[in-house]
């Protein structure tokens, strides 16, 4: 039982085609076992939000998550995701609190489709990146270290850096689904319309707005590494790879012209592969 319960988390990851499969790779079994279990746990409630298209029914089915975490944190999992997170070490190390918190990051997409500011998005951010980003740390750490704080500190960064770069890559795409994640009092600053996105205008305005996107997100990525301890470089690894691809891929953005409203930019799997080798062997 627990060796399927593991397969369907490696099968949900390697099917998800994200950059995240790429950091796992190089793992020992343990380690590659939790992250892989808590990153198919993150895709099943990804997906409540994206593909239920009635709101009750992905209301109840948060519900249910919310009521899995209470079993996980009762040593009584039933969903093969929780059940082979608790089935590791580290797993079972996570605070149920932290994927709550996860859980109604998830739920904000039902309540909200626009943020006034960057101070709402950051909250926002914070629940389905940083704490995200602070659990898969926590997993790679593993017998933890002085430098916790830190680490916490860096991988909240790391995680909002991720988060902003999803954002510029699917402006358009988010914005054909109904959702705009760019501060509303961005866009009138920069004199972007609402309909410029939908439309798929591309003007010398949402170049700019873009712009500062981009150097907002470089800005987050900058203060994760500059916080990171390098005594704690080598257990994070993972996430440093994952910091070079996603950075990476935030460059040929940029480099692309922001074409993102008609256009989804993504490295190929052999740049990912070999962008997480070089960082692995030279973090």
């Amino acid at each position: 039982m627990s060796a399927d319960v593991h397969r369907y988390c490696q099968e949900r990851a390697a099917a998800s085609g994200s950059s995240f499969y790429y950091s796992f790779v190089f793992l020992p079994l343990d380690v590659r076992r939790a992250i892989t279990a808590f990153y198919a746990l993150c895709r099943e409630l990804d997906d409540v939000v994206d593909e239920c298209h009635e709101r009750q029914v992905a209301e109840i089915k948060l519900d249910w998550w919310r009521a899995e975490i209470g079993r996980f944190a009762g040593g009584e999992p039933e969903h093969p995701a929780t059940r082979a997170l608790f089935d590791t070490t580290q797993g079972r190390a996570i605070a149920p609190t932290l994927l709550l918190e996860i859980v109604d990051g998830m739920a904000m997409d039902l309540d909200y489709t626009r943020y006034p500011d960057f101070r709402s998005l950051r909250l926002y951010c914070y629940r389905v990146a940083g704490v995200v980003g602070e659990i898969a740390a926590a997993i790679f750490d593993g017998a933890r270290s002085e430098h916790d704080r830190d680490i916490r500190r860096y991988a909240h960064e790391l995680g909002l850096a991720f988060q902003l770069t999803n954002i510029i890559r699917d402006v358009g795409e988010d914005a054909r689904r109904g959702r705009i994640y760019l501060p509303q009092d961005e866009l009138a600053r920069f004199g972007v319309a609402e309909a410029d996105l939908l439309n798929g205008r591309d003007t010398p305005q949402f170049q700019a707005l873009m712009q500062f996107q981009y150097e907002r997100a470089l800005a987050c990525y900058d203060r994760a590494l500059a916080t990171l301890p390098p005594g704690a470089r080598r257990a994070q690894r993972p996430g440093l790879v994952m910091a070079a691809i996603y950075r990476t891929l935030a460059d040929e953005i940029r480099e692309a012209g922001f074409p993102v409203l008609r256009a989804r930019v993504s490295l190929t799997p052999l740049r990912k592969l070999w962008l997480a080798g070089k960082t692995w062997l030279f973090p």
